[in-house]
């Protein structure tokens, strides 16, 4: 089962349990079968609260299938999207004018039945997967880093529904990766078995992390497995697939030859530009109040600028100066990267930081065109000029222009310019690169406005 139809199953679930709740909310209320009438004076306004819940859903990640398991994390997930479902609920009911209803008492009831029937509902998806539904049994050729990296994720989600029956290690490379066989998955060393261990195992994929196009002998024995009616996945998609980042270690120059095909991305950049314009617009014209707020509170609590700005790179190598609301205090301030309870931050620059208000004067590098709502974050150009030699491919993630926010950002990781945080940094990159479009952009907005809302910032 793939993971878009275990998504698809999780929303008509929870539409389905919503509605439910509604029917048995109006039984246990009236103490009766629900009349038409009353069901339908019921259906539509709730029609639409159920709707703006599942929003709610989409954007806490609820539908994130990482996250879709039941523990703590998740339950503390659900709590924040049902008290931000009811606040928004009862603010509907009684600010919208015609509606017929008031269900002060039957709003309550909603709630708490649905939060009851909703983790029933979960539990037994994640049951499902994880005990009834079929697994798609996987076998991995090849071995390295990344298969190191995914057979932990896989082993650590087991709802995501993949079984790895097997590895095959032909290469000398293979070898030396393998340090350990922690996991206890079956490794075998000929690849001339592989239909006999497919049989036996069943499998239903290959993962290939060896090339077949540098091996003639490997893609004759894949071809000859084709009348078996495998999925083959190169490792690098099915990374991707399953973690939302690019494995930067297995591509090479020809991988974004083929992913990255930017001639057909003219009329989404096109639109996209078109709406940031009007977008910023009205932000500039709305908030504009706020700044002369902003700006007195900035100059009263410490010396310096009410502006930070400092030169960033921008698409294609380009350099710009972008622009935050200070937060720091000027004197002795070296301008170093920004540390954990960094004591150069000042009270009302941790509130901006905090909320993120204090990224809002880069709505004027998105008016100016060289930022974009939605990108990746613009690195310092010594800071980049550094990464460069050392990380393969940083420069290209700057084929796009930086962004306010983007897919990085709300991976729920906190990256440091360290070595080994810019790499993960710039395997988001990537993805958003490859897959960046019109849904994905709204996607990151809708989670951006749920971080800023219920995380803190740095």
């Amino acid at each position: 089962m793939s993971n878009r139809l275990k998504k698809v199953i999780l929303v008509i679930g929870d539409i389905i349990v919503l509605y439910c709740t509604l029917y048995l909310t109006l039984l246990v209320r009236y103490t009766q079968i629900p009349s038409l009438k009353l069901w339908m004076d019921h259906f539509y306004p709730f029609s639409i609260i159920i709707v703006i819940w599942i929003i709610i859903f989409y954007i806490s990640e609820l539908y994130n299938l990482s996250y879709a398991i039941s523990n703590w994390h998740f339950f503390r997930l659900s709590l924040r999207s049902f008290i931000a479902g009811g606040v928004i609920s009862s603010l509907f009911f009684y600010l919208v004018p015609g509606i017929k209803i008031a269900p002060k008492t039957n709003l309550l009831v909603f709630v708490i039945m649905f939060t009851f029937l909703f983790f029933l509902w979960r539990h037994f998806f994640n049951w499902s997967l994880k005990s009834y539904l079929p697994k798609d049994i996987l076998g991995i050729i090849g071995y390295n880093n990344q298969v190191e990296n995914l057979i932990t994720e896989l082993i650590q989600k087991p709802h995501l529904g993949f079984n790895i029956s097997f590895i095959i290690i032909h290469t000398r490379e293979g070898k030396d990766s393998l340090k350990k066989n922690k996991n206890n998955i079956p490794i075998y060393y000929d690849v001339n078995e592989l239909k006999n261990l497919i049989i036996k195992y069943k499998a239903s994929t290959l993962i290939l992390a060896s090339d077949p196009v540098k091996s003639k002998h490997l893609s004759s024995i894949l071809f000859d497995c084709l009348p078996l009616k495998l999925n083959y996945i190169n490792l690098s998609r099915f990374y991707e697939d399953i973690t939302g980042k690019i494995p930067v270690d297995i591509i090479n120059k020809v991988w974004f030859l083929e992913n990255l095909s930017e001639g057909n991305k003219n009329i989404y950049d096109f639109t996209k530009r078109i709406f940031e314009i009007i977008l910023s617009s009205i932000i500039l014209l709305v908030t504009f109040p706020f700044w002369i707020i902003i700006s007195l509170i900035i100059k009263l609590e410490s010396k310096g600028s009410i502006f930070f700005k400092q030169l960033r790179i921008g698409q294609n190598d380009s350099q710009f100066v972008m622009i935050k609301f200070r937060t720091m205090y000027t004197n002795g301030n070296d301008y170093s990267p920004t540390e954990e309870n960094d004591s150069r931050i000042t009270s009302f620059g941790s509130f901006l930081r905090k909320s993120r208000i204090d990224e809002l004067p880069q709505i004027i590098n998105v008016l100016k065109g060289e930022m974009s709502f939605v990108g990746p974050r613009p690195e310092r150009s010594e800071l980049a000029t550094e990464l460069e030699k050392r990380i393969p491919f940083y420069n290209e993630r700057m084929l796009v222009k930086p962004g306010i926010t983007g897919w990085d950002q709300i991976s729920s990781e906190y990256h440091s310019p360290s070595y080994e945080d810019s790499l993960k940094k710039l395997q988001y990159d990537l993805f958003y690169i490859k897959n960046r479009s019109v849904y994905l952009d709204i996607s990151i907005i809708l989670k951006t406005i749920s971080t800023v809302l219920t995380k803190s910032g740095r």
